[in-house]
């Protein structure tokens, strides 16, 4: 049986195999509303067997948006949509998840193909906010520092978001603590130069990021899984560290995280990324090896083989894959045929699937 086919558990969710879709922003909502695009884009990739579906960033705040065409669940009318999406999902033997967010600094940006500009009050952005009032590149407009009746905001929408998450029928919640939203910019050094409890030393920075895991399982099923996708390093000196994530996995590990998704950089314009295949696989391995907690992996992974060695060996617990799912929504049945494992099909398509000689 191929590693990469097998089943994982996480608390009472059984994830059928460990290809996940990473969460992909589609910037194509209108208003925060899920729509047919997203059901179409989340179930195909149910239908190719992948086992578990998360949603991309899903905004807690309309403030915490990227663009304004960011989904969200921040108001009770969300609710309906997502319970049409998941049950879907679900249908076909896929886990649904979704990645709670809050952009911070690097909101109220126009979408990929309408410039990725920053917006105006009048051309419909908003004020953004951060821990420190330092924009993300130079020219753009600062961020408002957030103050402590702010940062408890941000806590109740992570926390009012989970709840209507569970009502939408979500079973994995990620939180997105990477890729210089609000949550990095918090425990990044980088982007973070408070003086009070939520600035300068690593206890004080990773702070809004545990009160906020901690008000979500509040309100979270004890026996649903909670996952958090951290930027592993910054990739910039005197920023965030590999040493950092390990650390903090540790502390997160102690909160009841179930796994940690490792991503990296996102935090500063600049930085000096070494991209290439299985980049930030290093980071799953040595997190996992040394916090003791399960890891994810992702960034250019895109064989059958590269996902199977990197579970077959330990480096990670489960693969997410993105890019290559938008070019394949169906990999997973095909990294099964290439790995001499017999998938499921769908019974829609079962006479198309390739017969052994």
């Amino acid at each position: 049986m191929a590693n990469l086919f097998s089943p994982l558990t996480l608390k009472s969710i059984t994830i059928k195999n460990r290809i996940a879709v990473s969460p992909m922003c589609q910037y194509s909502s209108q208003d925060g509303f899920a729509n047919d695009w997203h059901l179409v884009h989340l179930g195909s990739r149910a239908v190719g067997g992948a086992g578990l579906v998360i949603a991309e960033a899903t905004a807690v705040s309309p403030e915490g948006r990227i663009t304004p065409d960011d989904i969200g669940l921040w108001k009770e009318e969300h609710i309906a949509m997502w319970q049409r999406i998941n049950a879907f999902i679900e249908e076909h033997g896929a886990v649904p998840g979704v990645q709670l967010a809050h952009a911070g600094r690097k909101a109220s940006h126009s979408s990929p193909w309408k410039g990725a500009k920053p917006l105006t009050i009048a051309e419909g952005g908003w004020q953004t906010v951060a821990p420190s009032p330092i924009p993300f590149s130079e020219g753009e407009p600062a961020p408002q520092e957030l103050t402590l009746e702010g940062i408890q905001k941000v806590i109740s929408d992570f926390r009012a978001a989970a709840e209507r998450a569970l009502e939408a029928g979500f079973k994995v919640i990620e939180i997105h603590a990477a890729h210089g939203y609000l949550l990095h910019e918090f425990y990044s050094p980088l982007s973070n130069k408070r003086t009070d409890n939520y600035g300068g030393t690593f206890e004080n920075r990773i702070r809004l990021l545990l009160e906020v895991t901690e008000n979500i399982k509040a309100v979270w099923p004890a026996e649903y899984p909670l996952i958090v996708r951290i930027s592993a390093t910054d990739w910039t000196e005197g920023g965030w560290t590999g040493e950092d994530s390990i650390n903090l996995a540790k502390v997160l590990k102690t909160q009841g995280i179930d796994l940690v998704d490792c991503s990296t950089g996102g935090n500063v314009p600049g930085a000096k990324i070494p991209v290439g295949p299985l980049y930030q696989v290093q980071f799953a391995e040595s997190i996992k090896k040394e916090a003791g907690i399960m890891t994810g992996a992702v960034g250019m992974i895109t064989t059958a083989q590269e996902a199977e060695t990197i579970v077959a060996t330990g480096q990670a617990d489960i693969v997410l894959l993105a890019r290559e799912l938008l070019r394949d929504p169906y990999f997973p049945m095909h990294a099964a045929l290439e790995l001499g494992y017999e998938h499921t099909w769908p019974s829609q398509y079962e006479r198309a699937k390739p017969r052994k000689a």
